[in-house]
């Protein structure tokens, strides 16, 4: 009897003991996503902050150009802070800072970045644009089956090329388009070949033996693509001409990888009908984009996470309606009324939203804010966030406080969205 006591007790201690490190585990996790990684501050300034964590917590900074509590700071000191009630920060010269937070004052949870910037402008756009990318290497989508001479069967590639790989040479001759490869797999008499792939951005040789189908003509049995083209929104251009546009990057269709580009250009597009969105089933815009040297309107320079970003021609900048307005730090958006500014209607307007919620964790980048379409216009139009408005410009108080990125599914009429100074902060790189 003793023996199954002392086997339960055991029991009930390993459960116990189990359930502290999970449930320890969960509020660490808590207490880390209600802190945010970098806060952006002006020079000279003070801003007040609070953060919503489960115990005290001790916050120190590594230089005397941040202070805390008061405007005198040496660095190493310490102030303790409470969910329930606000603390001040001190920005001196213009840089980036480091601070420290401790839960309980022993235990670090995390380093925050603190930013003293300037203000920054930028004008928002709304406007419908052509994008086009073209790819750095011939991007492997996906291998195949090819049917040889003799009628047999075979797929060379399987288990050597990849989803999402780049070919960058064929036997040593550097390709740039989808045609150069054909063209050099066209020229080859038999056996194996080298290529150079760039896999996850690791340069490696993969050696394999084109197969000569039925036609004659070799083949290396893999389904690649050099370029993609669609139409998104652009977000902003700052007084120097450079754009912030979709606010996430783009993907291959059929890899889901972010592509990784050689070039790209914003060409002129024009909306021509819109299929609203329903539950279960996004909307859609569809239109024309206008290519040719004419109708280019601007270089891509990065396709990143955050969006897309490069330089406007000037035309393109002589067409952009309104005034530069101020940006707005992370800090500063909050939930409550906005308005999102596009031209789905075939004019720029403003059309009211409401930000239900802000959460700046690392891992909600370009989901850091939730938004629900409020305006009956735009409801009536669209069913809310369409696919073709990623990059819609949202405005807050009268500054850019963020753009559109993604539709919630099952009900259209909300989304997601990027805070714009994290979008910014890319695009000045």
């Amino acid at each position: 009897m003793m023996r199954r006591t002392g086997g339960f007790y055991r029991k009930l201690a390993l459960g116990f003991w189990l359930s502290a490190i999970a449930g320890g585990a969960f509020v660490w996790h808590l207490a880390y996503r209600a802190v945010p990684d970098q806060i952006s501050m002006l020079e000279n300034q003070k801003e007040e902050f609070s953060f919503s964590l489960p115990w005290r917590a001790t916050l120190s900074s590594e230089s005397a150009e941040v202070s805390l509590g008061n405007e005198s700071n040496i660095p190493g000191d310490e102030i303790t802070v409470n969910s329930s009630e606000p603390f001040h920060v001190f920005s001196g010269k213009k840089g980036s800072y480091q601070m420290n937070l401790k839960l309980l004052g022993l235990i670090k949870l995390k380093e925050i970045q603190v930013d003293v910037v300037d203000t920054r402008y930028a004008i928002p756009c709304g406007s419908p644009i052509g994008i086009y990318l073209k790819s750095q290497g011939v991007m492997v989508v996906g291998t195949g089956r090819i049917t040889r001479e003799d009628g047999r069967e075979t797929e060379p590639a399987f288990g050597k090329l990849k989803s999402g790989d780049y070919i960058e040479a064929f036997n040593g001759t550097p390709l740039s388009t989808k045609e150069d490869l054909v063209r050099e797999v066209g020229k080859w008499n038999g056996g194996e070949a080298s290529l150079t792939i760039r896999r996850r951005g690791e340069n490696m040789e993969v050696a394999l033996s084109p197969v000569k189908g039925e036609d004659g003509s070799y083949k290396l049995g893999a389904w690649v693509r050099d370029d993609t083209q669609g139409i998104g929104t652009i977000t902003y251009v700052d007084p120097n001409g450079h754009f912030g546009a979709l606010g996430h990057g783009i993907s291959d269709s059929d890899t889901g990888e972010l592509v990784e580009i050689e070039t790209g250009a914003l060409y002129t597009a024009k909306i021509m009908g819109v299929e609203k969105g329903e539950a279960g089933k996004p909307g859609l815009l569809s239109g024309v984009i206008y290519y040719g040297p004419q109708s280019c309107r601007g270089e891509i320079t990065a396709n990143t996470e955050d969006g897309i970003f490069g330089m406007v021609d000037q035309q393109l900048k002589k067409q952009i309606q309104g005034e530069p307005m101020e940006v707005a730090r992370c800090q500063e958006v909050k939930p409550g009324p906005a308005v999102i500014r596009t031209a789905v209607s075939g004019e720029v307007k403003d059309y009211t939203v409401e930000i239900q919620k802000v959460d700046q964790s690392p891992s909600k980048r370009n989901k850091a804010m939730v938004l629900k379409v409020t305006d009956p216009e735009l409801l009536s139009l669209t069913g809310g966030i369409v696919q073709g408005l990623s990059g819609t410009p949202i405005l807050q108080n009268g500054k850019l406080a963020g753009a559109v990125t993604h539709v919630f599914v099952q009900d259209p009429s909300r989304g997601y969205g990027i805070l714009a100074d994290d979008m910014m902060k890319y695009g000045e790189e």
